[in-house]
């Protein structure tokens, strides 16, 4: 049994992905988003069950992505969001990748058969081109764009108007292609966020899901027109226990002390530390499930192992697991809980998980 490992089921995932369908209806095509490695999930394994379940684009982030999900079969079309044309110009057709172009100054390095989409900046701030409207016509147009896109920065804040100020610049420049006589293929929009507290008029004919595919929604602040997204956290996180013992009141636990025994109590020492993703900031805060209940973290998370409270649960012994993620006998923690009392974000607590934790799907 491996020190801490990852439990993956791809049947959640592929339900997940049929939810979000059923929920946008046919006349909305997903371009699930299975950038760094499928938010830990294992991109390769993920893009082969949903490209099985009819998916017909996915999302990566940089050419690498691309290239593998390519090398690994998928047939698919594979969109590629954040990297420069000129990184690497034979890759975009040997690899048959779509490139997003955030720089007007890029569209004449692409090799002009390449179909690409264009970013517009609609008020993030970050990737996208900023550029005016009428020369952003006079840079598409004769060439191959088949998308047009933007992202959207507060997408769960109802309290703030940036989305649909963002929604409505993005159809200002949709108006412009359309008035002059250019029609993209493909407008998009909407990532989970928008799908799932129902924005429809964001979704458009194309849509990112990333979070959602892996059972993941944003809890959103002020109130939403509704919530529409029935989805289940896919992933579950395991560590084996390497030793128990009983340690008097007290004793000190791990680095610095930062834990010292009240009373007589029995420990494990689990193997997995922050070299595996389990945040430090974790130290004397988070928990795990043990036996099927919450069994604190005792002091500082380590390198390589963690020293949890098993008193409530005497009967676990070394060899045995807990659960860092899932549930267990009725009790769960999950991505959001863990990174609320790390004071991070979910998408870090899943991404940040190492590449020492191997997958096993379920």
């Amino acid at each position: 049994m491996p020190r801490t490992w990852l439990e993956v089921s791809l049947d959640r995932i592929a339900l997940n992905y049929r939810m979000i369908q059923r929920t946008v209806g046919p006349s909305v095509q997903l371009m699930p988003v299975v950038k760094a490695d499928a938010y830990r999930h294992g991109a390769t394994a993920v893009s082969q069950t949903l490209e099985r379940e009819g998916a017909q684009w996915f999302a990566v982030s940089n050419l690498e992505e691309g290239k593998a999900l390519r090398e690994s079969g998928i047939r698919a079309r594979i969109l590629v969001m954040a990297e420069r044309v000129d990184t690497d110009p034979g890759a975009w057709r040997e690899f048959r990748l779509t490139p997003v172009i955030h720089d007007l100054r890029e569209i004449p390095l692409l090799d002009p058969a390449t179909p690409y989409h264009l970013k517009i900046d609609s008020g993030m701030g970050r990737l996208g081109t900023n550029a005016t409207i009428d020369s952003i016509l006079a840079a598409v147009r004769n060439t191959r764009l088949e998308g047009l896109m933007t992202h959207f920065a507060s997408s769960a804040n109802f309290q703030s108007n940036q989305l649909h100020e963002q929604h409505e610049r993005f159809e200002q420049v949709r108006l412009a292609f359309e008035t002059a006589g250019l029609r993209p293929a493909y407008l998009h929009e909407a990532s989970t966020n928008p799908l799932h507290f129902g924005n429809q008029e964001t979704w458009r004919n194309l849509a990112r899901p990333g979070y959602a595919i892996y059972g993941f929604v944003s809890r959103a602040k002020g109130k939403p027109a509704g919530e529409l997204l029935d989805v289940a956290p896919a992933l579950s996180w395991k560590a084996s226990i390497l030793l128990t013992k009983e340690v008097a009141a007290g004793t000190p636990i791990g680095y610095g002390a930062q834990y010292v025994a009240v009373s007589a109590m029995r420990i494990g020492i689990l193997g997995v530390g922050y070299a595996d993703g389990l945040p430090h900031r974790l130290g004397n805060r988070g928990s795990v499930i043990a036996g099927g209940k919450m069994a604190p973290i005792l002091g500082a998370v380590s390198m390589d192992v963690t020293t949890i409270d098993l008193t409530a649960a005497p009967q676990l012994k070394a060899g045995d697991s807990v659960t860092l993620l899932g549930e267990e006998q009725g009790t769960a923690i999950d991505a959001r809980q863990m990174a609320r009392e790390a004071g991070t974000i979910a998408y870090s607590i899943l991404c940040g998980i190492s590449t020492r934790a191997p997958r096993i799907y379920v």
